[in-house]
């Protein structure tokens, strides 16, 4: 297949919408079985989504034109899933499973379209919310926080030359294909990209993609984009996300109920789904509080995603929990994926190895490293910490705590009667970066 040039793409910019979102499928295949199991379970849940950029020193709304932004939001809202992505997702085998969507479900997706947006600025921020039904606006977050990060890619690159730009991206695939030979010396790592929501740009993605699969081969085990698995021929990759039990949680009606929530969302995945496709996200109200209070099932899933504590500190965490539950780590899954670096990344392994099965879920620092790559310093090539977070479910507050309180979202009021009722109890505050 030919490369792209992406400086020569990026310099001859001309046309008046140039989109960001080209399919539906550019998304995260752990929203596609999320939102087979809201539209069974939850159709009739409403939920918001809010964008939260929590590196509140760049001001997005001065650095990025809300008409472009306009466009790109409405162009997206125009797509649909075409016949042949219908087909590959009605025929594919996905983690060992054929027809792992039902084709009722299927019908319904055919016809699916992105519901409307609120867009304002406030305080040099852009103030983002979608308002629906949950399993409509879930299907934003993804291509909302692409759209947003490229956007301001290129406006950070606008006016540069030709020579910048092929200068700039010539740096970038060096630095990257430096990660890839870093990599090659730990050929039992299992490596996936996890970058499209903070990712410099579609095309960057797509060739760091290709760069991994020709680069490290078969420790390369996929995407977790759907339209770059589909296109090059990978497995896509995901599972579950922190919005099921926050939602859970946000609909209880009582104690009880809340301290139920983390567990009632796995026993629907786990009825829905099964299989590889059992991987625990401990982390939505704290992973100390889920180990301390979860039911003995829990401890015969696959594996864990261990997604806001230091990776050595949570996986041994987790590692002592599956020893008391009497269960052989060396027999479970780990699936890191919380700003990942190459370092951080070899360090864990060589920390873990033989002791547990490992893989890594590598995001914004594969599909967006461009620090020390522009002939000169340019602010808006550094990526921030950005997230689109469901804040309602059927007009109740919906709170993320996370193991470290910088990454904790919701009404204030709302995140300390979650402190009070999970505990903070082994909670690590550690600046988010990305």
């Amino acid at each position: 297949m030919p490369k792209t040039d992406i400086a020569r793409r990026v310099y001859n910019h001309t046309w008046k919408l140039d989109p960001i979102i080209r399919s539906l499928l550019d998304t995260d295949f752990y929203k596609l079985l999320m939102l087979q199991m809201i539209w069974q379970l939850y159709p009739d849940v409403d939920a918001t989504f809010s964008l939260i950029n929590r590196t509140k020193t760049v001001r997005l709304s001065e650095e990025i034109d809300e008409q472009e932004l306009r466009d790109q939001l409405d162009h997206a809202r125009t797509l649909r899933f075409s016949k042949k992505e219908m087909i590959w997702l009605a025929g594919n085998t996905f983690y060992g499973r054929k027809q792992i969507f039902s084709p009722e479900f299927l019908s319904w997706l055919a016809k699916f379209r992105l519901p409307e947006y609120e867009l304002s600025r406030r305080d040099g921020q852009f103030e983002l919310t979608l308002r629906g039904r949950w399993v409509e606006t879930t299907m934003w977050e993804i291509p909302a926080l692409a759209i947003i990060n490229e956007l301001r890619s290129r406006a950070a690159m606008k006016g540069l030359g030709p020579f910048t730009l092929d200068v700039l991206y010539a740096r970038a695939k060096a630095k990257m294909w430096s990660k890839v030979e870093q990599l090659r010396q730990y050929p039992s790592l299992r490596i996936s990209d996890f970058g499209t929501r903070r990712r410099h740009s579609f095309l960057w993605q797509r060739w760091c993609v290709e760069a991994l699969k020709e680069g490290i081969g078969a420790s390369f085990s996929g995407t977790s984009n759907v339209l770059l698995a589909m296109d090059n021929d990978l497995e896509a990759l995901g599972t579950n996300a922190h919005e099921l039990p926050m939602v859970a949680a946000a609909l209880a009606h009582d104690d009880r109920e809340l301290a139920a929530a983390p567990y009632k969302v796995l026993q629907d995945w786990n009825q829905l789904y099964g299989g590889n496709l059992l991987i625990v996200l401990p982390d939505s109200f704290g992973t100390a509080a889920f180990l301390r209070n979860a039911p003995a099932w829990v401890a015969d899933w696959t594996g864990f995603r261990p997604d806001s504590a230091p990776p050595i500190e949570g996986g041994e965490k987790i590692v002592a929990w599956w020893k008391k539950m009497g269960r052989d780590p060396q027999d479970k899954l780990l699936i890191f994926s919380d700003g990942l670096d190459v370092d951080t990344i070899i360090k864990t392994y060589r920390h873990f190895e033989g002791r547990v099965r490992m893989s890594f879920g590598w995001g914004t620092n594969l599909t967006n490293d461009f620090a020390g790559c522009a002939p000169t310093e340019i602010g808006g090539l550094n990526p921030i910490s950005i997230v689109c977070k469901v804040s309602e479910a059927n007009g109740r507050p919906a709170v993320k705590l996370s193991d470290n309180p910088r990454k904790a979202t919701g009404d204030p009021a709302e995140v300390q009667r979650y402190l009070k009722f999970f505990g903070t109890e082994d909670f690590v505050e550690q600046s988010v970066r990305v």
